[in-house]
C-alpha cells in the first residue's frame, strides 16, 4: 500500500471495526439492559487498559491534575456511552449514525464557553443546517419521536462535551488517567444498577460482549495509527464512511433499508460537519480547531483515546530522537 494511503486505510479499517462493534451491540441489545452490556464490556476492556498502564513509563500518579473537568468528562462519557448503546439497540443503524454525526457541530457550539473559541457566521450556518438535517431524519410530526432518538441526541451531546473537555485539559493529564476514570465510573455506576436489570448471559452472548471490548480497543488502535501516518484533515472525514457500513450491515443482518428521507437528512448532517471541518482547516478564525482535534470515537468506553495516545507517542518519538542524538 502506498505510504500516502496507509493513514486513510487504517482509518477505514478502524471505522469498519467500530461499525461491527455497533452491530453487535444492536444484535444483543434487545435482550439486555444497556447498563448490563456497558458493565460487562468495560469489565472485559480492563485488561487492555492494564496493558497500557504497564507500558506507561511517564512519571506521575493516577490523581488527575484537573479533578473538576475530569469528573465532568467522566459523567458525560458514562451518560453518552449508555445512551449510545441504547440508541443502537432500538433504532436503525443509519438513523443513529445520522444523529451522532452532529458531534462536530455540537463541539463547535460547546467550544465557545469552554475553550473561548470564536465562531463566525459560516460555522453557525453549518450548525443550523446540521440541526435541520437531524429534523429531517427524526421527522417530528410525521413520525413518532422515540426514546432512542433522544438517547442518540444525548449520546452526541455528551460525546461532544467529553471531547471539548479533553481538548481543554488533555495535554496536562496522563493518557491512562483520561482513559481509566470513565472506565472506573462505568464499572461502579453500571455495577450499582446491575442488580435491578441483570439477566443471565449465555456463553455466546458473553462472547459477543467480549468481542465488543476487543473491537473497541482494536478499532481505537487503528485510528491512532491512522493519525500518526496522515494529517487530521485527511483522516477526520473518513468517519462518515460508517454510514455506508450502516446501510450494508442494516440490510444484511437486521432487514433495515434506510428510506430516502433518512439518507437525505444524513447527507445534510455530513455536509455540515465537513464544512465545519474545512473552515477549521483553511480559516484563521479558529484558534483551537476543536473539531479537527476531535479524534476519539464517541461512546466506546474500551477504545483508545486517540488524542492523548498521539501525545504520548510524540513524547516517546521525541525521547528516541534525543537518545539517538546523544
Amino acid at each position: 500500500m502506498p505510504h500516502a494511503l496507509k493513514g486513510p486505510g487504517f482509518a477505514l479499517l478502524g471505522f469498519l471495526l467500530f461499525s461491527v462493534h455497533d452491530s453487535i451491540i444492536k444484535s444483543i441489545g434487545a435482550g439486555y439492559s444497556p447498563f448490563q452490556i456497558v458493565f460487562f464490556s468495560v469489565l472485559f476492556g480492563f485488561p487492555f487498559a492494564t496493558m497500557l498502564l504497564m507500558r506507561d513509563a511517564s512519571a506521575g500518579t493516577l490523581i488527575p491534575r484537573n479533578p473538576g473537568w475530569i469528573l465532568l468528562r467522566t459523567i458525560a462519557a458514562m451518560i453518552g456511552t449508555v445512551s449510545g448503546f441504547y440508541a443502537f439497540s432500538v433504532l436503525p443503524l443509519s438513523q443513529v449514525y445520522a444523529i451522532i454525526f452532529t458531534v462536530p457541530l455540537l463541539i463547535t457550539v460547546l467550544s465557545i464557553p469552554i475553550l473561548g473559541e470564536r465562531v463566525g457566521i459560516h460555522r453557525w450556518a453549518a450548525v443550523i443546517l446540521g440541526l435541520v438535517g437531524v429534523v429531517i431524519v427524526v421527522r417530528p410530526g410525521t413520525a413518532q419521536i422515540e426514546l432512542g432518538h433522544i438517547a442518540a441526541l444525548t449520546a452526541a451531546l455528551c460525546g461532544a462535551l467529553a471531547s471539548v473537555i479533553l481538548r481543554r485539559v488533555g495535554s496536562e493529564e496522563r493518557s491512562i488517567v483520561i482513559m481509566l476514570y470513565p472506565m472506573m465510573g462505568n464499572v461502579l455506576f453500571m455495577g450499582a444498577a446491575l442488580p435491578f436489570v441483570y439477566r443471565p448471559v449465555p456463553m455466546a452472548d458473553l462472547g459477543a460482549i467480549a468481542a465488543i471490548a476487543l473491537l473497541g480497543f482494536t478499532a481505537g488502535l487503528c485510528i491512532v495509527t491512522a493519525y500518526r501516518r496522515s494529517s487530521a484533515a485527511t483522516i477526520a472525514p473518513v468517519q462518515y464512511s460508517q454510514i455506508i457500513w450502516a446501510v450494508i450491515f442494516g440490510a444484511l443482518f437486521f432487514e433495515e433499508m434506510p428510506d430516502t428521507t433518512t439518507l437525505l437528512g444524513a447527507g445534510v448532517v455530513i455536509t455540515s460537519g465537513l464544512y465545519v471541518l474545512i473552515r477549521e482547516v483553511y480559516s484563521s478564525r479558529s484558534s483551537n480547531t476543536p473539531v479537527l482535534r476531535n479524534r476519539s470515537r464517541l461512546g466506546t468506553p474500551t477504545a483508545l483515546r486517540t488524542g492523548p495516545m498521539l501525545h504520548r507517542f510524540k513524547k516517546v518519538d521525541d525521547q528516541d530522537s534525543t537518545d539517538k542524538d546523544d
